[in-house]
Formats: structure tokens, C-alpha cells, sequence
């Protein structure tokens, strides 16, 4: 074969090699070399309304706690709820203050105590542990009658002030620890039951209204209690719901409390410890529950949520009852539907709705508590 030939094709192949590399390199520098992005737009200085961010501000600082009030002035005020209470149990009730030291070990707890006249032989007597509402509370002159009824019946009554109640000065008050050492507190009180000898043992009970609901709830959400029977009236379910339903002038008291400091995006897991709603499930003993759907404090959106997991998930131990639109009581709309008291005469001011709440509610203790059994007088 001519050699020429073989030159030519050699030329031409040489070249193409070149013209395919040289294509190449230029493709691969311009996807290399792409566009430069445009130039993203400023946005716009946000300005800030100083009383707007002064509202949702929320310390996580104890110090910032809401403390504007006359600890003295709190101290005079329930010096003469006291007076009064042992004014109306004349001839009545035995009626007294006592005290007892918190199962936590760092401070006592001051109680109200009613009790029959006539004490019952040993273990002649039913008992319960009444536990009042609110953050900063204390129990009050109003819950006269339906202790009266309660001793009528045969029970024994104590109403611890937990920590954080008013009345007891400022360092009594700030030790308040919503859904921790509170409830230590409040269950405590069957320590000092255990000294009265009629008090028996096996048939304690539990109630509390609002937050003294929430504390009913954790306590028979433990794993191990005294108590044979629990009523929870218009109870505080939902500590996550809660707090971001009712909005920072409600946080404020929770987050600066020094043993949470914080809100619930900041301390989810003690939030959600701190939320009856999600320990449901260690329920073990029989629990009445009354809500309201005009409410004004504890929302129905959230007692809907314990009262939908109860009977879903407890409906054998479980009873529940929603009263729709009760007449309101004296605050919150229908939040105290079940606690109308006429503050002259100290008498029950009945509405149809709180005469069946509390004939449903000494049904139920009488039911599990049995409270008119027991020996007689000695």
C-alpha cells in the first residue's frame, strides 16, 4: 500500500484528535464559568415597636418572678380569713391551723384542718386532701359550705398552702414550683394524717379545683400514692397549650420560676413532664373530672384534651361529665361554676348545674371512700 497514503491518514487523524480536544476543553471551561448569581435584594430594616416588644418580652430570670403585692397586707388578709373560718365553725366543725414538714425536706407547710366534733373510734373516718387553685393562691373563705358538707358526711379535711401560696410572706411565695416540689407538698399532707389516729388510712381521697385540679391529676399520675379516689374540677391539663394560648403576661409567672427558667420552646421535656395531659396513661385509681365549656380560665380547648384522653384511654377508671354553658360563679365564667357562695351568709348560692356537680361529686367519694362507716364514739 502506498506510504503516502498511510501519511495522509495519519495527518488527518492527528488533526481531528486535536479539534475534538480543543472542542472539549472549551465546553468544559464555559460549564465552569457559569453566571453569577444576581445580587440578592436587601430586605428592608425591620422597625421595632418598643411597647410591642416590651408585651411579648418573657425573662427566664427568677428575679423578674411578678412580685408586685404587699406581702404584708396578704399576711393581715389571711389572719382574717382565719378568724373568720373559726367564727363559722363554731359548734360545727373542729376547726384548726396546723403545719407539717414538705416530703422534700426544706420547708413546713401551713394547713387548714376541719374535722368532726365527735371523732370516731380508730380508722373511723374517711379523709381527703382539698388542694386550692391558682399560680400565687391560697384557700379561701368561700370553700366554707362545702367543707361543712364534706365533715357533715364523715370526712376529715386538710387544705395544704404549698408553696407559692399568699398569705405566708415573700419567701413563701417565691418558692413557688408549678407541677414540682408543690405537689411533694400537698401530698405531704397525708403525713400529718397519719398522727390522727380516727384517720384511716386506707380510705384517703383527693379534689382540688383548677390548679388545685392540676395537682389532684399529678397526683394520682404517680407511680405510687395513698389515694383511693381523686376529683379534678376545671383542672390545668396542658402546660405546652397553656402557655402559648394564654401569651407572655402568663408566661411571665412560669418562665422566671427558678426551677424552670424558661418557656417551652426553650425547656420542652419539662414542660411536657410538667403537663398531666401526657401521663394519662399511669392513671391506676378511680377520677371524677367536671369542665366547663364556658370557661373562661382553664379554656375548654384544654380541658377538651384531658377529658378526650381520659375516656379514650381510661374510661374504666375515668368519669367525666362537660357542663354546657353552667351558670357562671363568681369569676371566670363558668371556671367556678361549681364554687357559687354567698360571702354574707357563707351559705351555697345553687345554681341547677352545681347541685348536680356536687351530687355527682359525694356519690363518687361515697361510692370509694365509704365515708359513713366506722366505729363508734369512744
Amino acid at each position: 500500500m502506498n506510504s503516502k497514503w498511510w501519511t495522509n491518514r495519519g495527518v488527518a487523524a492527528i488533526a481531528c484528535i486535536a479539534l475534538l480536544t480543543a472542542a472539549g476543553a472549551t465546553a468544559n471551561q464555559q460549564s465552569t464559568q457559569r453566571p453569577a448569581p444576581p445580587e440578592r435584594q436587601q430586605a428592608p430594616e425591620v422597625q421595632m415597636d418598643p411597647e410591642r416588644a416590651r408585651r411579648l418580652y418573657v425573662s427566664n430570670d427568677p428575679k423578674d418572678h411578678p412580685a408586685a403585692r404587699d406581702f404584708q397586707r396578704d399576711i393581715e388578709a389571711k389572719a382574717k380569713a382565719d378568724a373568720r373560718y373559726a367564727e363559722a365553725s363554731k359548734g360545727v366543725i373542729d376547726f384548726q391551723k396546723a403545719s407539717y414538714r414538705s416530703s422534700v425536706g426544706d420547708m413546713d407547710i401551713p394547713a387548714y384542718l376541719f374535722q368532726p366534733l365527735n371523732k370516731r373510734g380508730a380508722k373511723g373516718h374517711a379523709a381527703m386532701v382539698w388542694v386550692h387553685g391558682g399560680v400565687h393562691g391560697n384557700w379561701g373563705i368561700n370553700m366554707f359550705p362545702f367543707v361543712r358538707e364534706a365533715v357533715e358526711r364523715g370526712y376529715v379535711i386538710i387544705c395544704p398552702e404549698y408553696r407559692g401560696s399568699t398569705g405566708y410572706g415573700e419567701a413563701h411565695y417565691a418558692a413557688i414550683d408549678y407541677g414540682g416540689y408543690e405537689i411533694d407538698d400537698a401530698m405531704s399532707a397525708v403525713r400529718y394524717l397519719k398522727t390522727l389516729p380516727h384517720v384511716d388510712q386506707d380510705r384517703l381521697g383527693i379534689m382540688g379545683w383548677s390548679h388545685g385540679g392540676y395537682i389532684t391529676l399529678f397526683s394520682v399520675f404517680r407511680d405510687e400514692h395513698p389515694f383511693k379516689a381523686a376529683a379534678a374540677m376545671v383542672p390545668v391539663s396542658n402546660l405546652v397549650f397553656r402557655l402559648s394560648y394564654k401569651g407572655p403576661g402568663y408566661q411571665r409567672s412560669f418562665a422566671t420560676q427558678p426551677r424552670i427558667q424558661g418557656l417551652p420552646f426553650e425547656k420542652r421535656d419539662l414542660y411536657i413532664e410538667r403537663s398531666p395531659l401526657y401521663h394519662v396513661d399511669k392513671l391506676r385509681v378511680p377520677l371524677l373530672v367536671h369542665v366547663a365549656t364556658n370557661d373562661t380560665d382553664v379554656n375548654f380547648v384544654e380541658d377538651q384534651q384531658i377529658v378526650d384522653a381520659l375516656r379514650s384511654r381510661k374510661a374504666d377508671l375515668a368519669e367525666t361529665k362537660v357542663y354546657v354553658d353552667p351558670v357562671p360563679g363568681p369569676a371566670s365564667g363558668g371556671h367556678t361554676f361549681n364554687r357559687r357562695v354567698n360571702l354574707e351568709t357563707l351559705q351555697r348560692d345553687d345554681s341547677p348545674d352545681q347541685r348536680d356537680s356536687w351530687n355527682r361529686t359525694w356519690t363518687f367519694f361515697e361510692w370509694h371512700l365509704r365515708p359513713y362507716e366506722g366505729k363508734a364514739v369512744e
